[in-house]
């Protein structure tokens, strides 16, 4: 009965899926056999908002590990942060005849098409990092609003009752951890009226775009006493920008825990913080979410994988030569 969903459906978007196939990789970790009732002959379907982060690259990589480990095999999907892209993914992965879904969505309500066709071929669904407002059995992801406020009290703290500008630089527009990320940034701070935010441009969690935004910020903006990125990577991108202008007097902080970041407070730079949010336990922990809900077991609808702060007093335990902080150092 189950094929024949499966293939309804391929009938019915045919069109759609084939734009998408090339777009899809499979991670060998078991066989193609039918049945599909042990844990060795599982296929997870993983569409991704994107590669172009490390964050990303990283959550792949975690995910393709755990599967590996577990003997699921992982077909892997890239949107390229493109909804269209995105669903017509998830339905490629449908007629693939995955047997669960895990989703780390573009836009969390764009992908509703997407969802409703893994509804409708009776196939789970895990969101991954980005929740999505209905339609999966459980999200795997961490406390954005504690990161934001984590980093944004070792930064209220850095400037003390005198307080100051600091430029915000955002991740995505509409998207729930840039929302979150920001939230509880502003909520540390609040407490301080000296404390004026200046809300830069979405830059999509990208280091390139966060250079460009950040030329025209400092130049608007030359009384800056802080910049928080909403990710590492543009928060690196904004401290490239303030060496390029002999800038040491401006702290930077940002999110994810990225190796180059935390060096760099380790080193008492004018990187202040970050906040723990190692991609690969987290990408492993959404693959063992996504087994357990196609077994049927019970599972918690929010599964928080953990976040703490990495700053001047503990960067050098976490120190290392893998991409991100990694979990479990603290």
């Amino acid at each position: 009965m189950r094929m024949k969903r499966i293939f309804g459906i391929f009938v019915a978007t045919s069109t759609l899926a084939s734009l998408a196939a090339c777009s899809v990789s499979t991670t060998p970790g078991g066989s193609d056999s039918g049945g599909k009732k042990s844990t060795d002959s599982l296929s997870i379907g993983f569409s991704q908002a994107t590669q172009q982060s490390p964050f990303y690259v990283q959550l792949r990589t975690g995910a393709e590990q755990a599967a590996k480990k577990a003997g699921a095999k992982l077909n892997f999907a890239d949107a390229g942060d493109d909804v269209t892209k995105q669903n017509n993914d998830i339905q490629d992965l449908i007629t693939r005849g995955v047997d669960v879904l895990l989703i780390n969505p573009v836009d969390p309500k764009g992908v509703k098409a997407g969802l409703a066709a893994a509804k409708a071929a009776g196939i789970p669904v895990v969101s991954v990092d980005r929740p999505v407002p209905s339609g999966a059995a459980a999200h795997v992801g961490r406390d954005n609003t504690e990161m934001g406020r984590l980093v944004g009290a070792e930064v209220g703290k850095a400037l003390g009752a005198a307080g100051g500008k600091i430029i915000e630089i955002k991740g995505d527009a509409g998207g729930a951890v840039a929302r979150d990320r920001s939230a509880g940034f502003h909520e540390a701070v609040a407490a301080n009226k000296k404390i004026k935010i200046v809300a830069g441009p979405y830059c999509d969690y990208i280091r390139s775009k966060a250079v460009t935004a950040m030329q025209d910020l400092l130049q608007t903006n030359p009384d800056v006493k802080a910049v928080y990125a909403h990710n590492d990577d543009m928060a690196l991108g904004a401290l490239q920008v303030l060496k390029e202008n002999n800038r040491t007097d401006v702290r930077v902080a940002g999110v994810d825990g990225l190796m180059e970041a935390v060096k760099s407070i380790a080193a008492d730079g004018p990187y202040l913080a970050t906040a723990l949010n190692d991609p690969i336990s987290l990408g492993a922990t959404a693959v063992s979410t996504a087994l357990d809900v196609q077994a049927g077991k019970k599972v918690a609808a929010s599964v928080d994988a953990g976040t703490g702060l990495i700053n001047g007093a503990n960067a050098g335990t976490y120190t290392g030569s893998s991409t991100f902080a990694l979990a479990g150092k603290e």
